[in-house]
């Protein structure tokens, strides 16, 4: 996993305030002098018109950056039409967060729609990365991938969304390295509350916080871990929007930094 990337969830308070859009996410990223974005759900393209996905494309070739789409809702519709958009934006990697409010389908229905979408994925030549958000424990998911049992789906591992199930870095990257296609770099801390009543998990720089990245590519390079490395945020907000995003924007460029001096492509 030597490619890094900018994904829009390093930049969700700017989208939030209105001073970036898709094509201001895919500039950032030229600026920093990536070659990869990963524009996610924040950013919802199936609402977009074909004009507006032609001007993201065109934007994105002209800089030299790959893309890469994400969705949230699991379901045989939406995939398909997010393998559409991935068509029509020359992406290869189709990342998936399998819930959406209201929807939680079980280990069987996740099985079921995937398999049913796998020849379209197959056709398209894209790889689905269903991202570990919460709800499905590791073995869970690694379960799901491996009844799946097709090289077009893997998992999009998060580096900090399993604490949600009570699991943290090292246990999802024993279980669930080897079928990594695509990684989310997130940052965090935990610190006790100051009336120690409890703990609090928040986001930090990329190299700031307590991950240790360093070891972290390199179990999953020793697992077989393929894919991109793409940044992700949890700014804690300021007292403004704008402040927020502002601080958002410090800490990209300084996580950007910090993860070149491991990953060199």
């Amino acid at each position: 996993m030597r490619r890094l990337g900018l994904g829009s969830y390093a930049c969700a308070w700017q989208l939030n305030a209105g001073c970036m859009d898709a094509a201001g996410l895919i500039r950032r990223a030229q600026e920093l002098g990536l070659h990869v974005v990963q524009i996610a759900d924040n950013i919802p393209l199936h609402q977009a018109d074909s004009k507006q996905i032609s001007v993201i494309r065109d934007v994105a070739d002209r800089a030299g950056i790959e893309l890469e789409l994400g969705l949230r809702g699991l379901s045989e519709r939406k995939i398909e039409e997010y393998i559409q958009l991935c068509g029509a934006c020359n992406s290869r990697t189709l990342r998936a967060v399998i819930d959406a409010p209201g929807y939680e389908p079980p280990p069987a229905e996740v099985v079921r729609v995937v398999r049913a979408i796998v020849p379209r994925l197959r056709d398209a030549g894209v790889t689905l990365a269903l991202e570990n958000h919460d709800r499905f424990r590791a073995r869970v998911l690694s379960a799901i991938i491996s009844e799946i049992a097709d090289a077009h789906v893997g998992i999009c591992l998060d580096t900090a969304n399993s604490f949600g199930a009570l699991e943290g870095p090292e246990q999802i990257v024993e279980t669930l390295g080897p079928q990594t296609v695509s990684l989310h770099i997130k940052d965090f801390i935990v610190v006790r509350e100051p009336h120690q009543m409890g703990f609090r998990i928040s986001g930090a720089p990329a190299g700031k916080g307590m991950l240790d990245v360093r070891c972290l590519l390199e179990r999953l390079g020793s697992l077989g871990a393929t894919g991109t490395v793409i940044l992700e945020l949890w700014p804690p907000p300021e007292s403004t929007l704008e402040e927020t995003a502002a601080k958002e924007k410090r800490w990209c460029e300084e996580s950007i930094r910090y993860l070149r001096t491991l990953i060199a492509d």
